[in-house]
C-alpha cells in the first residue's frame, strides 16, 4: 500500500521560510517523478514543482527562485524548501506521485503566511 505523508507546514511571517517533507512508503520515490501542488482557499489546486526520477527540477513561475524541490533517496523522502514566503503562498500543500499503477496523493499540510 502506497502512502505519502506531508509534514512541516505551519504559520510563518512574511519573508520567512519553511521546509515541507513528503515521506513515502510502499513506493521508491527515486523511480518516479514527484510533484508538489498547493490549493489556496477558494482556488483550484495548482502545480508548484516537479523533480524527475533523474533529479531534474521544474518550478512554477510564481515560486521560481524562492522554492527548492529535492529528494533524499536514502530516506525515501521528498522536500520543498520555501524561502521568502508571502501571504500569496498560503495554501494546503500536497505531494503527488503519478505512476502507471495509480496516482498517489498525500493528505496535505497547511502553510499559512501571515503577520
Amino acid at each position: 500500500q502506497v502512502q505519502l505523508v506531508e509534514t512541516g507546514g505551519g504559520l510563518v511571517q512574511p519573508g520567512g521560510s519553511l521546509r515541507l517533507s513528503c515521506a513515502a512508503s510502499g513506493i521508491i520515490l527515486r523511480d518516479y517523478a514527484m510533484l508538489w501542488y498547493r490549493q489556496a482557499p477558494g482556488k483550484q489546486r495548482e502545480w508548484v514543482a516537479t523533480i524527475s526520477s533523474g533529479g531534474t527540477t521544474y518550478y512554477a513561475d510564481s515560486v521560481k527562485g524562492r522554492f527548492t524541490i529535492s529528494r533524499d533517496n536514502a530516506k525515501n523522502t521528498m522536500y520543498l524548501q520555501m524561502n521568502s514566503l508571502s501571504p500569496e503562498d498560503t495554501a494546503v500543500y500536497y505531494c503527488h506521485c503519478p505512476t502507471g499503477a495509480g496516482n498517489y496523493w498525500g493528505q496535505g499540510t497547511q502553510v499559512t503566511v501571515s503577520s
